[in-house]
């Protein structure tokens, strides 16, 4: 670790003002951004007594190599600099507000001409309504079925719509009355978008009104001796009350909020929500976080408020109830204001219903806090125990916190893919993934595409470290521009092969002719699950409970997955381009937007003209000429060598 000292700035080049700042290692890799009112000040705290810091301030301090400022004209901007630059460059040693799991939300395509309605999780679209999220995902399914049952809109996919539009039938959910079928026609888009406006109500919270019609067409259906249509709106009107039960009034002022509260301690922080909206709770979500830095609990919910809503202007709501409230909370409604377009307040709520339901939300953090706390134990513990076994059972001069695996995907010696996965302390790194199209070894020669890919990636890293040595600023192991981190910049601690002797053997002589030789090295077969080592004529065999085999194991897992994933979407690919080769007025651009439309061959074998001829750019004829051409061949079977499993298009 670097000295302090070493990289401090002479205290009178730095400025007064207010400024955003930033570590960098010594790789270039950016470690922690911070804001301050006076920059001088703030920057002289970390330098003057580092043993007098946090002990995970005192790590990035030592981590770090260079400190650099950016000078802002008021705190606002700061502000918003600062969140900015977390989200580009991602800091380890910046607190970190994620969950550890998507929650659902429903969503409303409210663009469409018969809109749907349906539960789905992760990013959103433009052109549709979301409400959420919620807790339980079977709970709001429930609450959408007892829904249908009132307001019968649409909520099949655009396939079964399709599907159902073409032969003229309903699905099942128009014959049991839970769809009123705009396949068919049996209504029109204007009085379907009605019922489509009812369940916004609903979700939004405005139940009071639609209880209150459905109760003026029971009375006026009974009073004109309609008893069958009265006995119908008695029980969409009970459909409908069952539903609102389930989301008690938890403020009887209708109030729309986000009540905020945080459970720490001092490693982490667990935070709980609850999206109120219509005085009912529409919503809730929990989580924890480490906590890698000094600040008090203003100084944690600023930051969270800034990950929470600055990004979803949907999703600020006009009032926000906190446990306590940030130095900078008159900056934070500025600023969520603008984004809303509508007054946004930050709060502290003192005494009422208010107060109560912010307690409540603090008890669920301080429970999810204890139970993770038994959780992590045991996780952060086996995590450090399979990677000393590894250290030790490969003889490693190091734990290996860096894990690369290679995998090599094939159909019988066609459309040859490799991937590579990257575990860091343990867990994967989702974003260092990368895969390889195998170009110089044909057929089934999986030791030659091994080869070939270490090759590869070790040329890469070898570019990559002159590129360091020809730097006249220093390691460039991230983008000065951009701050993206290079691929392939960072070396190993272990690379894993998928296979045994010859796999290894392969990946050791290209790595041997590239000159790299601080890499350990290892593969794993999957017939006795038996770890190779270079050069050794026998294999490791690692005790079946030992953690660092499972570690392992998982590590080839995930490879051989991202390899079969990247495999199946290119032979998906060519599959199409071959049988359709000869189908005039088809050219690459239309065959490449059939296949994104449909996604796979099995659903371009199945689809009809009629659905064929959606796809923009393909037309009546040239639909008919396609499916003429698929039917004139069988579908294939295939099948992956290495694991004998049959491969679905």
């Amino acid at each position: 670790m670097a000295d302090p000292a070493s990289y401090r700035p002479a205290t009178g080049t730095i400025p007064t003002g207010p400024g955003v700042y930033r570590f960098s290692d010594r790789d270039g890799r950016v470690i922690y951004v911070g804001k301050a009112i006076n920059l001088r000040q703030r920057l002289n705290s970390y330098f003057a007594d580092p043993a007098a810091l946090h002990f995970r301030t005192q790590t990035m301090v030592r981590t770090a190599s260079k400190v650099e400022w950016t000078l802002v004209r008021n705190e606002l901007e700061a502000l918003q600099l600062e969140y900015t630059w977390i989200k580009q460059y991602d800091p380890r040693f910046n607190v970190k507000y994620r969950d550890d799991k998507s929650y659902p939300w429903v969503a409303i395509t409210w663009e469409e001409e018969f809109p749907r309605v349906f539960v789905g999780r992760g990013s959103k679209r433009k052109g549709n309504r979301y409400f959420g999220p919620y807790a339980q995902a079977w709970a709001i399914r429930d609450t959408i079925d007892s829904l249908l049952r009132v307001f019968p809109m649409r909520s099949c996919t655009k396939g079964v719509f399709n599907s159902a539009r073409a032969t003229g039938r309903p699905c099942l959910m128009g014959y049991i009355g839970k769809c009123s079928a705009p396949c068919v026609g049996r209504i029109d888009p204007g009085p379907h978008r009605d019922l489509v406006q009812d369940v916004c109500d609903f979700l939004a919270g405005r139940t009071g009104a639609l209880i209150r019609r459905l109760e003026t067409q029971m009375a006026q259906a009974s009073m004109n001796q309609e008893y069958e249509r009265a006995a119908v709106v008695r029980d969409q009107l009970a459909a409908l009350r069952q539903a609102t039960e389930r989301n008690a009034i938890v403020l009887g002022d209708g109030t729309d909020a986000d009540v905020v509260a945080l459970a720490e301690d001092p490693l982490e922080v667990a935070v709980q929500v609850f999206h109120v909206r219509g005085g009912r709770i529409r919503g809730e979500r929990g989580w924890v976080a480490e906590r890698s830095e000094d600040g008090d609990t203003g100084q944690l919910l600023e930051r969270f408020l800034l990950q929470l809503y600055a990004e979803d202007e949907q999703a600020i709501p006009p009032e926000v109830l906190l446990p306590a409230l940030p130095d900078t909370a008159d900056l934070l409604s500025q600023l969520f204001t603008e984004q809303r377009g509508a007054r946004v307040q930050l709060r502290v709520p003192q005494r009422g219903d208010k107060a109560a339901l912010l307690q409540t939300a603090a008890r669920n953090a301080a429970d999810s806090l204890a139970m993770h706390k038994v959780r992590r134990a045991s996780d952060l513990s086996t995590r450090n125990l399979a990677l000393e076994e590894l250290q030790q059972a490969l003889d490693l001069p190091q734990v290996p916190l860096r894990i690369e695996c290679y995998d090599i995907s094939h159909t019988m010696g066609t459309e040859v893919v490799a991937s590579m996965v990257v575990f860091e302390d343990g867990l994967p790194r989702k974003s260092e993934y990368r895969r390889f199209i195998i170009k110089t070894v044909e057929g089934s020669n999986d030791v030659g595409a091994m080869r070939e890919v270490i090759t590869r990636r070790f040329t890469r890293l070898l570019e990559e470290r002159q590129r360091v040595e020809d730097a006249a600023d220093g390691p460039l192991l991230v983008d000065p521009t951009t701050g993206v981190p290079r691929k392939f910049a960072y070396t190993p601690s272990l690379v894993v092969v998928d296979g045994g002797a010859p796999q290894v053997a392969a990946a050791e002589r290209a790595m041997a002719d590239l000159g790299v030789v601080d890499v350990a090295l290892c593969g794993l077969a999957k017939r006795l699950e038996e770890v190779w080592l270079p050069g050794e004529e026998f294999p490791l065999i690692l005790p079946r409970t030992s953690e660092g085999l499972y570690l392992l194991q998982r590590v080839r897992d995930e490879a051989h997955r991202f390899a079969i994933t990247h495999h199946r979407s290119r032979r998906s690919a060519s599959m199409v381009e071959s049988l359709l080769d000869d189908v005039p007025g088809l050219g690459e651009i239309r065959r490449k937007a059939m296949l994104k439309y449909f996604g796979s061959l099995r659903k371009l074998r199945a689809a009809t003209v009629e659905q064929i001829a959606e796809v923009p750019g393909i037309g009546p004829r040239t639909a008919l000429a396609v499916k003429e051409a698929l039917a004139g061949q069988e579908a294939p079977v295939s099948i992956n060598l290495t694991t004998g499993e049959v491969l679905e298009d």
